[in-house]
């Protein structure tokens, strides 16, 4: 698997350079790696995708800094994977190039149709629906398709005209020195069609906004960082383009009882010293319902317990990892004469004899009282 390079090391810029310093780095390196320079050099070509990716995000302010964050992984995490070829990288940064360059790329699509744009849901989850699996349904707003014009952005029986003033090719061209710079077309914005009667529903755009209910399924396992991703659920495409995807974010409540440890969970059960001593059978709470608790005599404060495949199942291999239990010793506070009467007696009997490392401590005479 090859391994992305920095986007401060491909720009040759430090990591607090400024949005002009950025857009001059990345200026000098497209017009070295353009491809119309480079024509059949591959390397070339990968340089200018490489560098054409780096300025896509150190440019944009969110994609800075989850990148400056989180590195690479947080951007794949955020829905963003870079570009997918030379077009996408032409129609991304549209009149960016025409800045940079002060002419255009010479390229077009050939095709309006541009994919919807993804979306991204935070949704916060109880401990026990992430822990066991739950479905839920969440509320968006969200642009989709038209159903008046079915994208297309004309008024119903009415269809797209080739533009006049570029002729369908949708750049102009004018004379500058020895070159010929093409600009995109001002009257269609490149589209090299223009719509003479707009839908009404959509006033031309293609899309409207909805608000729409997603049903969603959250497996047995899910923690605070898991994302889900709905394919087919984000914005609807521009004129005929794909549809974005729905990515969503889940964040986890704590629990009253339980604690999660990746696949295990742990919990803490109090018993009196009486049960410690003497051993007892207890009820102990689990995922799922209830389940017995040996508790061995001579049982001491801190002493842990595990219920095997009694924890979470694991998202990778389905395998359930355990329930620890640690043991709390309570010491009563408030007891009658007659309790106290009983213990002193059964501290008479000894369970509570002074060591004999102490007593030699005292016998030596190296312990005093002041």
């Amino acid at each position: 698997m090859t391994t992305k390079r920095d986007y401060y090391e491909v720009l040759g810029v430090d990591r607090d350079a400024t949005d002009d310093q950025l857009k001059s780095s990345y200026r000098k390196l497209a017009l070295n790696y353009h491809p119309d320079r480079n024509p059949g050099n591959k390397e070339a070509e990968e340089k200018f995708k490489e560098a054409s990716e780096a300025y896509e995000v150190l440019r944009d302010s969110q994609k800075r800094r989850i990148y400056n964050q989180f590195g690479h992984q947080g951007l794949e995490g955020s829905g963003f994977s870079g570009f997918s070829g030379f077009e996408d990288i032409f129609s991304s940064f549209g009149s960016i190039f025409e800045d940079i360059f002060g002419f255009g790329t010479g390229r077009r699509s050939g095709s309006r149709a541009q994919r919807g744009a993804d979306l991204r849901y935070d949704l916060t989850l109880d401990f026990m629906q992430a822990a066991l699996g739950t479905e839920t349904q969440i509320d968006l707003q969200k642009m989709e398709v038209c159903p008046s014009c079915e994208g297309s952005g004309c008024e119903p029986g009415t269809y797209p005209e080739t533009c006049g003033t570029c002729n369908g090719t949708g750049q102009v061209s004018r004379s500058q020195g020895f070159f010929t710079v093409r600009t995109t077309c001002p009257h269609c914005s490149g589209n090299g069609q223009s719509i003479p009667h707009l839908c009404k529903g959509c006033k031309g755009n293609g899309q409207v906004m909805v608000n729409k209910t997603v049903s969603v399924k959250f497996p047995a396992g899910v923690d605070s960082g898991s994302r889900l991703r709905l394919t087919g659920e984000g914005e609807g495409g521009v004129y005929g383009g794909p549809p974005g995807d729905l990515y969503v974010f889940i964040n986890v409540k704590p629990h009253e009882y339980f604690q999660r440890d990746n696949i295990d969970i742990h919990c803490q059960v109090e018993i009196s010293f009486i049960q410690a001593a003497l051993g007892d059978s207890i009820s102990v709470p689990t995922l799922n319902s209830k389940k017995t608790l040996e508790i061995p005599k001579g049982t001491q404060p801190g002493d842990l317990f595990r219920f095997r495949n009694n924890g979470i199942p694991s998202l990778k291999t389905g395998q359930r990892g355990d329930q620890i239990i640690q043991v709390l010793i309570k010491t009563p506070t408030n007891i009658t004469k007659k309790q106290k009467s009983l213990l002193r007696e059964f501290d008479k009997i000894g369970n509570n004899k002074m060591s004999s490392k102490l007593k030699n401590i005292f016998r030596d005479g190296s312990a005093k009282t002041g």
